[in-house]
């Protein structure tokens, strides 16, 4: 993983470098300065509230770092929503390569599980404890932008600003009354209060009016459900304009959200593959207990954090052959003009 900035830097920038002193190596990998071991969650003996504080700061810190690696090593844009937010309002964003609502070429769309990373990341455990290529979306953006040339990362999780947090995040005190929850401190951001709400408005602004014919979407997780739900309630417009969607260890359900429409659900069927962790070999056919839902096949992993990496190579080759596919059945329908039809049309004149 290429790196042209520091996640040392960032970490000093905070009240305990001494109490995090790792750093990302050569590979990737979150290692400690001195003795070149994984994170330990237990710094502080007997002590679970500063050991979690600490944990949230290291999790804050790479988070930044993703971001940063986001905009300068995969050049991405960070854009703002909702676009017609006040300068006082809480605002959610997600990342976007330049080009990508304005070439017709095709659009990739990642949208991750749910939890308390944010964009660019498939998990922060994963980040931690297997590694940058692991645990971020880094190698599938690069891949997007190499083979198709647009790419869309969504930031579903990015829902309320915690204004307690947003003073405490660099620092390792703890209050007595941190353990309780008060509504109050949170406030909820306006189009992206909920993944799907995220997912819905970047869809209706950006996704849907881009010049790209050809959407795929790579969803993990709790993303599956909710790229469903944007199908069921942007059905006419997903269809025709997404060609493939691959689910990695999704958490749809094609019954219960699908309900009695028929037309959506051959159109899982037809546009939509699952990779589930098994001991199966990747992409070996596992079978599936809902006759209704999409194809599924092994992730080449029990383990679900690292389902999306052990993936990559086979989702990309699938988007391949289903945007040939795709392609070829456009080519088929479009008109041929022959000499005979050029005389007819020359006769009615």
């Amino acid at each position: 993983m290429e790196q042209e900035l520091s996640f040392r830097k960032l970490v000093e920038s905070s009240e305990c470098p001494e109490q995090l002193k790792y750093d990302f190596n050569k590979n990737g990998e979150l290692k400690h300065l001195d003795t070149n071991e994984p994170f330990v969650f237990n710094y502080f003996k007997n002590a679970l509230e500063r050991n979690h504080k600490r944990y949230q700061v290291l999790g804050h810190l790479i988070t930044q770092y993703v971001y940063e690696l986001l905009e300068r090593v995969c050049k991405l844009q960070k854009v703002h929503i909702p676009t017609d937010a006040t300068e006082d309002e809480p605002r959610s964003f997600f990342f976007i390569n330049e080009k990508a609502l304005t070439s017709s070429s095709s659009l990739i769309v990642l949208l991750q599980d749910h939890g308390v990373f944010r964009a660019g990341q498939w998990g922060l455990k994963t980040i931690i404890h297997e590694g940058l290529d692991h645990g971020t979306q880094i190698p599938f953006i690069k891949t997007a932008l190499q083979c198709y040339g647009g790419v869309i990362v969504l930031n579903p999780n990015d829902n309320f600003i915690d204004l307690k947090m947003e003073d405490e995040w660099l620092s390792l005190s703890t209050k007595e009354e941190s353990s309780t929850v008060n509504s109050s401190w949170w406030i909820p951001k306006r189009c992206s209060s909920s993944p799907e709400e995220h997912t819905i408005y970047i869809w209706d602004n950006f996704i849907s009016k881009s010049a790209a014919k050809n959407v795929a979407f790579i969803a993990h997780g709790y993303g599956g459900l909710v790229f469903i739900n944007l199908l069921m309630q942007r059905t006419w417009e997903v269809m025709n304009k997404v060609y493939s969607v691959a689910l990695i260890d999704s958490m749809h359900h094609t019954l219960h959200q699908a309900k009695n429409n028929p037309q959506v659900q051959e159109w899982i069927q037809k546009h939509c593959r699952e990779w589930v962790t098994n001991s199966k070999p990747l992409d070996r056919p596992t079978g599936s207990l809902v006759k209704v839902d999409c194809p599924t096949v092994s992730a080449g992993t029990e383990k679900y954090r690292l389902a999306p990496s052990s993936t990559l190579q086979a989702i990309f080759k699938y988007l391949k052959s289903t945007l040939k596919a795709r392609k070829t059945v456009a080519l088929s329908r479009s008109p041929i003009v022959t000499r005979s039809s050029k005389n007819k049309k020359r006769g009615n004149t």
